[in-house]
């Protein structure tokens, strides 16, 4: 690290009166994150202003989540300090730090004894990571959701994604149109499945929630000796939502069988074992607190949450590849056969995850 980069840190870290070592920490993709050696640790990040244009909300929708998440850890015996992230104040008592060249940071407590997983290779990792994203919807399941600012408009409003996918199909931005034809056709058939949430939720049938938006298994913290889910990280998504939009996603990544830019589509199918490992933790969390049609539409949120990013990949490879890293030619196409490939299995499959889902209701 350069010098000159060492002490814009350090004179950084003296906002949150510390002084101590420094380094880069773990390889997220968004935030610029290091780890202080201090006695106890803390985590330092630089939020990614290009990606949260307003840290204000970003920050504010933290801060409160997590501290009813703390009351609630407190009441049921646990240790606040470990199972939920907790926002270290500047000395001015502020929750971020604003440098005057625009940049802003904030500092967490560092949770010891935890590791993160990229890949569940066990089945119980899966169950472990239900619970725990499970027990973080339970916990904010009677915080008023309407209060959190929508940090990124529409994010999962899956009708509004098939309309951008439309206008990159009507704009051609990079001339691509002509040579994804049976892409796009799969992309429209399927949009009829597109509105299923949205419209539940307008009649009150799915229910209005905090949401984390970012269900990925690696944005769990396992207890380092145990491998029971701690605590849930990245919060920088939560905001208003539905808890079929968790649900989904978390499946989307967890129960494929490969990598989502896997180009062979023999390899790619909805791994049924994986499901049930994920419903059965998260399920025993908050069965109790889901609605009917919530729990009709579970399976149907994996679906759904694949086709919306398979859309999103492919509506990015027709503008020109100006959203997702791209590390290869056609890399953003690559990537939308492959979900595109996982919606056709899910869908076969909507009976059997339609049974194991009762099983754990």
């Amino acid at each position: 690290m350069a010098s000159d980069k060492q002490y814009t840190l350090k004179d950084i870290l003296a906002k949150f009166d510390i002084d101590t070592k420094i380094e880069v920490y773990g390889n997220g993709h968004i935030n610029d994150t290091y780890l202080c050696e201090t006695s106890p640790k803390f985590i330092l990040q630089r939020i990614n202003t290009q990606v949260f244009k307003n840290p204000d909300n970003v920050m504010e929708n933290i801060y409160n989540v997590t501290c009813h998440v703390r009351e609630k850890i407190k009441q049921a015996g646990g240790n606040p300090d470990r199972e939920t992230l907790n926002v270290i104040t500047t000395k001015e008592g502020d929750i971020f730090y604003k440098h005057e060249d625009g940049s802003c940071f904030r500092m967490y407590k560092f949770v010891d004894d935890s590791v993160s997983y990229d890949i569940a290779d066990r089945p119980v990792i899966l169950t472990n990571a239900g619970i725990a994203f499970g027990r973080f919807q339970r916990m904010l399941s009677d915080f008023p959701a309407e209060k959190l600012h929508e940090t990124i408009v529409d994010f999962h409003n899956t009708p509004e994604r098939v309309k951008q996918l439309r206008t990159a199909m009507e704009n051609d931005a990079a001339g691509r149109l002509e040579s994804v034809k049976e892409e796009v056709e799969f992309a429209l058939e399927y949009s009829k499945y597109a509105s299923e949430i949205v419209d539940a939720m307008a009649k009150g049938e799915v229910l209005l929630r905090v949401t984390h938006n970012d269900t990925k298994l690696n944005n769990v913290l396992f207890d380092a000796k145990t491998d029971a889910g701690v605590c849930v990280i990245d919060l920088d998504t939560v905001m208003p939502g539905s808890v079929l939009y968790d649900f989904g996603d978390a499946l989307r990544f967890g129960a494929s069988s490969c990598a989502e830019d896997e180009t062979d589509m023999s390899r790619i199918w909805f791994d049924l074992e994986k499901f049930e490992a994920f419903a059965k933790g998260f399920l025993s969390e908050v069965s109790d607190c889901l609605t009917e049609k919530e729990i009709e539409l579970l399976p149907l949120s994996a679906l759904l949450m694949t086709y919306e990013c398979g859309i999103r990949f492919l509506a990015d490879y027709l503008n020109g590849d100006t959203y997702f890293k791209i590390h290869r030619e056609k890399h953003n196409l690559d990537r939308a056969r492959n979900q595109f490939a996982l919606v056709r299995d899910i869908e076969s499959k909507f009976g059997a995850m339609s049974e194991i889902v009762k099983k754990y209701i």
